[in-house]
């Protein structure tokens, strides 16, 4: 039978805004059952409201992943509601931007809690529920996980270790029939640049980036779906991000001084203090 979204309960991270929005969005439009998690409360009841509003079955609860009895939470309650999990998009993230001699350790543990730790905390306490539907984990990363940003020492490191983390899940769980995808998108046009960390913890406030010209959360959301029916493995979304892979393994050095000349260009680079 093709797959279908219809009835799926799905948890969405990060869902307030960007791509966790857009993706509950288009699970919605399908036919399934979403919990929206974000520590916004606010704007998270806000959409969650206006999706309700237009008849759709949605749950919204407050979480802050860094927190590991939030996310414990999080899956209790969708269970609660619902009774399966089928879908778990860990999409909550956020970014940081300073040369790693400027950066306070503490900005780098933030980073960790929210990209890698609310990736293990929300999977563990799913993973049985999930194993049982058969369904799918899914970690929405970056080329920072695949290759070293310099400016970005927090983020890389904590996409890394996404990737090893939900690639051992993958392994794992060969043959209980779990889906495990790591999609990977280009520069999205989202907030993540404006929240980013500086060195010393305080918001970066704007995007050294010209986010138009970016990739949509939407274009995002709709690849997310896909490969969710597909099943597939990894996901990159653009050539560089894949031309990276490929290049990172055979000619590191050519990659990294590629990428040290992007990221000096940047407006306001941290690189250019050196």
């Amino acid at each position: 039978m093709p797959y279908s979204f219809k009835d799926k309960v799905a948890i969405i991270t990060g869902a307030s805004s960007g791509i966790g929005l857009a993706t509950a969005e288009e699970l919605v439009k399908r036919g399934s059952k979403i919990v929206m998690a974000s520590s916004n409360e606010k704007r998270l009841k806000k959409v969650a409201q206006n999706l309700i509003d237009r008849g759709y079955d949605v749950l919204a609860v407050k979480t802050d992943v860094s927190i590991e009895n939030d996310c414990r939470m999080l899956v209790e309650k969708t269970l609660e509601k619902y009774g399966r999990i089928d879908i778990l998009i860990n999409n909550a993230g956020i970014s940081m931007r300073a040369r790693f001699a400027d950066t306070d350790l503490d900005v780098i543990r933030k980073v960790m809690d929210v990209n890698f730790w609310g990736t293990v905390y929300c999977t563990r306490y799913a993973l049985k529920h999930l194993i049982e539907s058969k369904g799918s984990i899914v970690g929405v990363s970056s080329v920072a996980g695949f290759q070293g940003l310099p400016g970005r020492t927090g983020y890389s490191a904590s996409k890394f270790a996404m990737h090893g983390f939900l690639e051992t899940v993958r392994i794992e769980n060969l043959k209980t029939g779990l889906h495990v995808m790591i999609i990977a998108p280009g520069f999205t046009n989202t907030n993540i640049r404006m929240t980013a960390l500086t060195g010393n913890g305080d918001p970066q406030g704007e995007s050294p980036r010209k986010e138009k010209r970016m990739m949509t959360p939407e274009y995002v959301a709709k690849w997310i779906l896909k490969g969710i029916v597909k099943r597939k493995r990894n996901k990159i979304m653009t050539w560089v991000g894949r031309f990276t892979a490929l290049f990172q393994r055979i000619i590191p050095e050519l990659v990294d001084y590629a990428y040290y000349k992007a990221m000096l260009k940047e407006p306001g680079s941290p690189l250019a203090e050196e």
